[in-house]
Order: structure tokens, then sequence, then C-alpha cells
């Protein structure tokens, strides 16, 4: 593309994972979380400029019955640009070309990033359902 940005179809290791996690303002993840969690991928993305990875998105799941699309994240400085939309729209033709008919596909809008994803088809799901979670071992884990 001529902002010398490229879109390819491979998502980053564990270590340029976890930095651009940190980078972005997602939560930290441990090597060990990152190296067991990225080699269940279903589909991953990377952009890269002049060869860094400067954003990422993957989709996650059973390959059957449900689909997640999670780690949507683009380097701050970059961010406003449209790229976001560009994960997106990769990973959205993924799962149009790949998932079956009545799976499941989801996500966690933080923020104002809900936006993007509606015009992807994704719709509030609350009050039927609501997103709950924990952190395993986690400072504020209970277990």
């Amino acid at each position: 593309m001529s902002d010398g940005i490229t879109l390819v179809e491979s998502f980053p290791d564990a270590t340029t994972y976890r930095r651009l996690r940190v980078q972005t303002g997602l939560s930290p993840k441990s090597h060990e979380a990152a190296v067991r969690g990225l080699a269940n991928t279903l589909y991953g993305v990377s952009l890269l400029k002049a060869g860094e990875v400067i954003g990422m998105g993957r989709v996650v799941g059973d390959n059957g019955t449900v689909f997640a699309v999670v780690d949507i994240a683009v380097q701050r400085e970059y961010q406003g640009q449209g790229l976001g939309k560009r994960i997106m729209a990769a990973l959205d033709a993924w799962l149009r070309a790949n998932a079956p008919e009545s799976a499941y596909v989801m996500l966690i809008a933080d923020g104002e990033a809900r936006h993007l994803y509606a015009q992807f088809g994704f719709a509030d799901t609350a009050p039927a359902s609501i997103s709950m979670a924990y952190v395993a071992r986690g400072p504020d884990s209970n277990r």
C-alpha cells in the first residue's frame, strides 16, 4: 500500500505479541501463556511497516461452533488511520469463508471500538448475554 504498511496473513511470535500488547494498552501476558495461546490461532494477520509488526489481530475457537476475534491491536502512533478496519476486514473475510453455518462469532469490544466492530455485523448482546471473565492466577483472581 502507499502508506508503506502491508497486511500479511501470519501472526507474530510470542515475543512480538507480548510487546505489541503492552505498547497498545492491552493487558500483559506471560511468555508461557503467549506461546500456548498463539499455537491455537485459527487465523491471524499482522501489519508490517519496514519489517516491524505494528498491528495484529487473530481468530481463535473450536473451528466449528464458536469463533472469537481477539488481540486486535495497532501501535498508538498508527491509530486513527483505518488500520484496525484493515485488520478486521481480513479477519471478517476469513470467517465468512471458513466458519460453518450456525457458528457463533464473538468478540469483546473495548470502549469506542464497538463502532468499528458494528461495521462488520457485530451487535451488542446485552441484556440477553453479558461477558464474564476472570484472570487465572492473576493478582485479582480469587482462585
